[in-house]
């Protein structure tokens, strides 16, 4: 991998990996319209940890509250002490499903998952899955009405991501719409809810790739998760912002867009499965 690939493919993974527009498909459908290698699930993982620091960077006071709190309840033996520590508890339990999922559908998701076929379909049921959130959900909660139910319905969303093109920020952000969650505050639950989850994936494939770490690919990849954590934060900022005034409408159009575009790339023999 080049020094451009890994420079092109952190752009594309910081600004989808937060926005519902699915960073797996994009960083399918990039180097295959480029005429590069698939980059592969391993690659896509650990450029994730780019994003993850710029979520620890952005959400910085968010995280110590509320790593503070899961301490101070460990300590004191009471989990559920105050809403704080509670939170942090249920984003722990929260993280589960995809970890189960993760793990029973590994070998599919790195393989017969990652066919452009199964992303643009993806990229399509779940736009229409989240304009019917929009239009059903009532907007009324904040993070702070949340209870362990929601966290776990969350949860069972962010696993279906798991799939790739469906996107993690896109299926948690529906599953908070449809609770009735205010669109940011559902955002904002998405990008600390994924912190376990990126953590534990981006470690996991990095000690996979540890051999490979000592050449060039080692090289790519520290280029790529230092670009894909800089616009990691552009995006997180855009997001947040735009939410506070806008629907998710033009993140629906956009994946019906690609993901028909996808299709008519397949069809044509422009791009292969």
């Amino acid at each position: 991998m080049s020094l451009l690939e890994a420079i092109v493919l952190g752009i594309v993974q910081g600004l989808t990996e937060f926005i519902p527009i699915s960073s797996t498909a994009h960083l399918r459908i990039v180097p295959a319209l480029a005429g590069w290698e698939d980059p592969g699930a391993a690659f896509t993982a650990v450029t994730q940890i780019g994003t993850l620091a710029a979520v620890f960077v952005y959400f910085r006071k968010d995280i110590a509250s509320l790593g503070g709190a899961f301490l101070r309840s460990l300590l004191r033996y009471r989990p559920f002490e105050t809403r704080e520590s509670s939170l942090a508890w249920w984003i722990m339990f929260g993280t589960i499903p995809i970890g189960v999922f993760g793990l029973l559908f590994k070998d599919v998701i790195e393989t017969g998952f990652r066919s452009l076929y199964v992303i643009s379909g993806s990229l399509i049921v779940l736009a229409l899955i989240l304009a019917l959130a929009e239009r059903a959900g009532k907007r009324v909660r904040d993070i702070s009405s949340m209870t362990l139910t929601d966290t776990l319905i969350i949860g069972v969303a962010q696993a279906l991501a798991l799939i790739p093109g469906s996107s993690r920020s896109g299926t948690t952000i529906t599953a908070g719409l449809f609770l009735n969650l205010n669109r940011e505050d559902a955002a904002r639950f998405s990008f600390l809810l994924g912190i376990p989850a990126i953590t534990l994936s981006g470690l996991y494939q990095l000690w996979e790739l540890r051999t490979a770490l000592a050449g060039d690919l080692g090289v790519a990849l520290l280029v790529s998760v230092v670009v894909s954590g800089i616009v990691g934060y552009l995006s997180i900022e855009f997001l947040l912002r735009y939410l506070r005034s806008h629907s998710t409408w033009l993140f629906i159009v956009y994946r019906i867009a690609l993901g028909a575009l996808i299709l008519i790339f397949l069809a044509t023999d422009i791009v292969q499965p």
